[in-house]
């Protein structure tokens, strides 16, 4: 019993501890950006107290200030070294802007399509599957909120399958190249131009790094910046912002490509070990680019700024005990976000509540805070439907918050990194984004990481009414559908797997 309330007192002060840092982090940024309004009040109080009489004429006033300074010499040097150290700190602690441009989702050709139906009929077929298996996999599939539509890579859709380097890299190079070009065709920004790129693919990391092969396909200049994220899962976009927002402060006047997606092909898994077959079910093919600024030219034009805050088979594991380590991601995520965006009301409740449960050890609830106070939109990893349940439920959030999460894994499934990305453009699709909203993107990812991201939009977007290429403009007349908890795969009447053979719920 001592151990473990020792154990929760060193959370509870590692929980007060961050969230003191983070108050006194932000404090300190709030008292140096408000250095210039400082000085002019401290210089006009001073020459107040040397003002001369009205009459006296400028020559007098001159020598009036003139005899004061000498005979106060050292209090002038003194005031004049304050004013230089404020004035360095001042310019030395404001952080580059960071505004995200533009960005683009991928969306495969129509051959890469194919029903749930003809996924697990498809799987059967090349895998070594027991009947359970493919059992386990329908019912998996029926309750997971994947649609009609999604896309696999052309070396899964074949038979046999070929999970080959070849045909990883032919997946990669497709999705990483169309999404490039597409970003560079919509803000008119030429290769040349750029000074870092950043590329996160977790399961496949090919030497050179895709990072080198975005640099040399697109004639980038020798002195590129380009790093290349691997093993970091669905959180690897947020991730490499990050690493992008600290790039930005070294390089100045510069572009930063961000380019984020996951090979499927290395994906799949064909065995009969239930936690690896859940990949199966939700991993998709997809990808996104995002082009960053620290141009403050590039105001005028940038959509949004980003704020501050500090059996020999091969596959992927997913359990159940995910949303439990989840859950206490998110946790320490909001201690750190919190004093960034909240409204100080919010916490301190949260603050209160802690103390409250720690400290007097009483029965109360975890107090969540109310992010939709601070926060207008929410792309949440679309990472299954258990765990946007669950998000929907811890941050108190309705369904229209939820909407983009759950349309991108109804018509992309689970893109990995780039989801967000895919939430966001449903978002802009969708004309929700007003000049001043507040964007927050949560995503989790192995290790376990829970990143996120706060954007303010600069201006509205609404692509729909700009004529702006999208990733779902072909599917805006149709979303949002109502998915159901369980939806039956029709096996019988999947003859036609095109894209008229949909099944929607609508509202």
């Amino acid at each position: 019993m001592a151990t473990r309330s020792f154990s929760m007192d060193r959370e509870l002060f590692r929980t007060v501890k961050q969230a003191t840092l983070n108050h006194a982090r932000l404090l300190y940024h709030r008292l140096v950006s408000r250095l210039p309004h400082l000085l002019a009040v401290t210089f006009l109080v001073v020459a107040a107290q040397l003002a001369p009489p009205p009459s006296s004429s400028v020559a007098g006033v001159l020598a009036l200030w003139w005899r004061e300074a000498r005979a106060n010499s050292a209090a002038v040097v003194a005031a004049c070294a304050g004013v230089a150290a404020a004035a360095y700190a001042y310019a030395a602690s404001r952080p580059r802007p960071v505004y995200l441009v533009d960005l683009a989702g991928f969306k495969p050709g129509r051959a890469h399509e194919a029903t749930r139906a003809r996924s697990i009929r498809h799987f059967a077929a090349a895998g070594r599957f027991n009947d359970e298996s493919i059992r386990f996999q329908t019912r998996m599939l029926e309750r997971a909120g994947v649609g009609e539509a999604t896309h696999f890579p052309a070396s899964l859709l074949r038979v046999p399958v070929d999970m080959s380097l070849r045909t990883a890299r032919e997946e990669s190079e497709a999705v990483v190249f169309g999404v490039v070009d597409d970003l560079l065709a919509k803000t008119g920004v030429r290769a040349r131009d750029v000074g870092v790129v950043i590329v996160n693919s977790s399961l496949y990391s090919p030497t050179p790094s895709f990072a080198s092969l975005v640099v040399n396909r697109y004639g980038m200049r020798h002195d590129v910046v380009s790093h290349n994220l691997s093993g970091m899962g669905c959180s690897a976009s947020i991730i490499a912002i990050d690493l992008a927002k600290h790039l930005l402060q070294v390089h100045g006047d510069t572009y930063a490509l961000v380019v984020s997606t996951e090979n499927i092909t290395l994906n799949a898994y064909l065995g009969n070990h239930r936690p690896m077959l859940v990949t199966n079910t939700l991993f998709r093919m997809g990808g996104a680019a995002v082009l960053l600024s620290n141009r403050r030219s590039d105001r005028r034009r940038a959509k949004y700024q980003l704020e501050e805050d500090d059996a020999g088979n091969v596959g992927v594991s997913l359990s159940k005990e995910l949303m439990a380590v989840a859950g206490e991601a998110l946790r320490t995520n909001i201690t750190t976000l919190g004093p960034l965006v909240l409204p100080l009301s919010e916490q301190l409740r949260f603050l209160a509540t802690v103390v409250l449960k720690r400290v007097f050890r009483a029965d109360v609830k975890p107090y969540l805070p109310d992010f939709k106070l601070a926060l207008d939109h929410f792309c949440i990893h679309a990472g299954g439907r258990g765990v946007l349940d669950e998000l929907e439920k811890s941050l108190k959030l309705t369904a229209w918050h939820m909407e983009p999460s759950r349309m991108t894994l109804y018509r992309f499934g689970n893109t990995s990194s780039s989801s967000l990305w895919y939430e966001l453009a449903y978002c802009e699709a969708k004309g929700r984004i007003k000049k001043g909203d507040r964007v927050w993107q949560i995503a989790f990812g192995s290790g376990f990481k829970c990143n996120s991201a706060v954007w303010k939009a600069l201006r509205t977007v609404d692509c729909a009414a700009a004529g702006e290429r999208n990733a779902w403009e072909e599917d805006l007349h149709v979303l949002p559908v109502q998915v159901p908890k369980v939806v039956p795969i029709e096996f019988d009447h999947d003859d036609d797997d095109s894209p008229s053979s949909y099944k929607h719920h609508k509202h």
